[in-house]
């Protein structure tokens, strides 16, 4: 990938999911696609509730969350007050939960967040919370089959809770063969060209920090 595809400014990377309206990188389609046929195998309706993801929504997200227009979490789940917080620690919060615009690994489209259809309600969408996928909650049954499973195709979860500062994500998987190169290739230099243009909320503090955040929230994920 080139750099404006590795921090979500280009597309040229991806191809469509036939009627899964997403979009992913054009080696993921097939493996991911051969996953899904398998689940369906053993009645698992497998659906990517997010896919692809472009810099602008990544920026959208951030400066909803620095600004307090979207709700913001502590590392426990609980909602923060961000009139509370100083601008650092905002950016320490949303982090534990969103990545960076340009540093989302959403933007390789090697990335998804996956969920059942057949354990949600009808007309309902997962809130990709840690309650659903534990014990009680109504992707148990699918967190217990992508254990098995999804290493055979390729797909493994980079967030757990062990060496990555992101909180872990049980929804969150990644195409290894693709997403490995990226991360490798998304070096501390093209992040922050990628961000330098940008209308980042808190960026001179985020720019301060960048080889630091890159290390802790980019660098680092939970290899297998």
């Amino acid at each position: 990938m080139n750099e404006a595809e590795l921090t979500g400014r280009a597309r040229s990377h991806l191809s469509g999911v036939a009627d899964l309206e997403c979009l992913l990188h054009s080696q993921v389609v097939t493996p991911f696609l051969n996953l899904r046929r398998a689940a369906a195998a053993d009645g698992i309706d497998l659906l990517p509730q997010s896919a692809f993801r472009d810099f602008v929504r990544q920026l959208d997200i951030w400066n909803g969350k620095f600004r307090g227009e979207r709700p913001l979490y502590d590392a426990a789940g609980a909602e923060l007050d961000v009139r509370a917080l100083s601008p650092t620690a905002r950016i320490d919060a949303i982090l534990l939960w969103s990545a960076l615009p340009g540093a989302s690994r959403h933007h390789w489209g090697t990335d998804l967040d996956l969920v059942d259809g057949n354990a949600l309600a009808p007309g309902s969408r997962a809130k990709l919370t840690r309650e659903e996928f534990a014990s009680g909650g109504p992707f148990v049954h699918l967190v217990r089959w992508l254990d098995v499973h999804a290493p055979r195709f390729g797909f493994f979860r980079p967030f757990q809770g062990m060496r990555s500062g992101v909180q872990p994500e049980p929804w969150h998987f990644s195409f290894a063969p693709i997403a490995e190169k990226a991360r490798r290739d998304l070096s501390t230099a093209v992040l922050r060209a990628g961000l330098t243009d940008a209308a980042l909320e808190g960026k001179e503090l985020v720019l301060a920090r960048l080889d630091e955040l890159h290390a802790r929230y980019v660098a680092a994920i939970d290899w297998p």
